[in-house]
């Protein structure tokens, strides 16, 4: 019986499909080349200890959702490549945009959207600072949600095991609200 035109388009777009997740999943199972280690896509978090707004960041060139100040968890964005299990040396980049003044638009005059609320907000965006720091990865036994930690001056942890932040074998126990300190100390 031949195959209506429907049918084939149909059969077309199955295969499409298919073909698709199956790079997807290629890609998140990826391994070194040359080597054993099994690589796994894992969902990345952040959590902001400061006052600062996270207007974004990335591990890796992946990138995590944006992080209001004191903040973090409940929001995951897909994913960063890593190592099922840890291995030793074992690092990451991490790059973000930091809003110093992320409620000040709630006390401006001018309407929201406007031409004018634009301009003034491109004002504000000059205040905005860009990092960017490689990172050591917490050794882990699993592979789990990669938490990436913005703490006071600019420094940044970062933990990938099947642990959440509040658990007791977390690696790191920081709270929400850190104490800033007036001044960052200069690196040497």
């Amino acid at each position: 019986m031949p195959y209506s035109h429907n049918s084939l388009v149909t059969r077309l777009i199955v295969a499409a499909f298919v073909t698709s997740a199956l790079l997807t999943l290629n890609a998140c199972s990826a391994q070194s080349s040359g080597s054993r280690v099994r690589h796994l896509g894992a969902p990345i978090e952040g959590y902001s200890h400061t006052s600062d707004a996270i207007d974004w960041f990335s591990v890796d060139g992946n990138g995590g959702p944006n992080v209001g100040p004191h903040q973090g968890g409940g929001k995951q964005n897909c994913c960063v490549t890593l190592p099922v299990i840890w291995q030793p040396g074992l690092t990451v980049v991490v790059e973000w945009e930091e809003d110093p003044d992320p409620f000040s638009s709630s006390k401006w005059s001018e309407k929201p959207f406007t031409d004018a609320w634009r301009q003034r907000m491109a004002e504000q965006s000059k205040e905005y600072t860009q990092h960017r720091v490689e990172v050591e990865v917490a050794p882990y036994d699993a592979l789990g949600v990669v938490s990436v930690h913005f703490l006071p001056c600019n420094e940044v942890k970062v933990a990938a095991g099947t642990t959440r932040p509040g658990l007791a074998n977390h690696p790191y126990s920081y709270t929400l609200n850190m104490e800033e300190p007036d001044q960052c100390p200069t690196a040497p």
